[in-house]
């Protein structure tokens, strides 16, 4: 390479270097600007999550709290992988659905999520911390349309202000909701200007991402589902003067999301189960 830039003349050399910034530019002018979301964007673009199975929707009742305006909310939510789903799917056969992570630089150039508080008036889940997301419908291509629609449903998200980048392994709820974390970033935070349906969501926030790989502002408590003894997580988090928490499924999902955006691992321990098949 070096004798090759000896040998060229100078409108070549400029014209060569020009073709290698050229598609890091572009990139960059996708993100409002930022090289950082523009390599993030790259390098999520690479992530593979584990294999898991897959199955059809069956056409079985769920419980009362999965149904609930078909939103996603769950006291306790785990990678399949660890579930028996992957292991006898004929036997097991959760609905789908899909939540959004939709990651944006703040104004510390720092990487922040965006999250809802569900409203008050629901009856199932009230106020509880959750992402923007559900079940999806016949009319949905793949699980990106059914979180970018489900957002732009909620909190009024137009779906082509986020570019959705990659997805991670489902997670499975505790009522057998099969859950699939998209993560989609954002492309100028200045354009999006939340519209929360009152009817769902009560409050719009956003917190940083990292935290959710950090011991601080953390608690934990041992549950157990079958027969197997795990930890729910809890994150208290204040902005302004209004106090969030949180938990539960919501707090799984955003830890893994964590995980593969900074490529490292929590500074906890999970403690997810080792399932045994349940007594049928």
């Amino acid at each position: 390479m070096f004798l090759l830039h000896r040998r060229l003349p100078l409108l070549a050399r400029t014209t060569l270097l020009c073709s290698f910034m050229e598609p890091a530019l572009t990139a960059s002018s996708s993100f409002g600007g930022s090289s950082r979301l523009a390599a993030l964007a790259q390098q999520l673009r690479m992530y593979k999550p584990p294999p898991s199975s897959s199955f059809e929707n069956d056409d079985e009742e769920t419980q009362a709290d999965q149904e609930s305006a078909g939103k996603v909310v769950s006291q306790v939510g785990f990678q399949e992988s660890m579930t028996p789903v992957p292991k006898d799917p004929e036997r097991f056969k959760p609905k789908r659905a899909a939540v959004l992570i939709c990651i944006f630089e703040g104004d510390e150039g720092d990487l922040r999520v965006i999250l809802t508080k569900r409203s008050s008036r629901l009856s199932t889940h009230s106020g509880e911390v959750s992402l923007p997301g559900g079940k999806a419908e016949e009319g949905d291509k793949d699980d990106g349309m059914t979180a970018t629609r489900e957002a732009e449903e909620e909190i009024g998200l137009d779906p082509s202000l986020v570019d959705v980048v990659t997805s991670l392994e489902p997670f499975l709820s505790k009522h057998l909701l099969r859950v699939i974390p998209v993560i989609g970033i954002l492309k100028d935070k200045n354009t999006f200007n939340p519209k929360p349906n009152p009817a769902e969501v009560e409050a719009v926030f956003d917190a940083p991402l990292e935290m959710f790989l950090k011991d601080e502002n953390r608690r934990s408590e041992e549950r157990e589902w079958m027969g197997e003894k795990y930890l729910i997580h809890y994150f208290d988090y204040r902005t302004g003067d209004k106090d969030y928490t949180i938990w539960g499924l919501t707090a799984g999902i955003l830890i893994r999301a964590a995980s593969v955006t900074y490529k490292r691992p929590p500074a906890f321990i999970e403690q997810c189960p080792k399932f045994k098949y349940p007594k049928m």
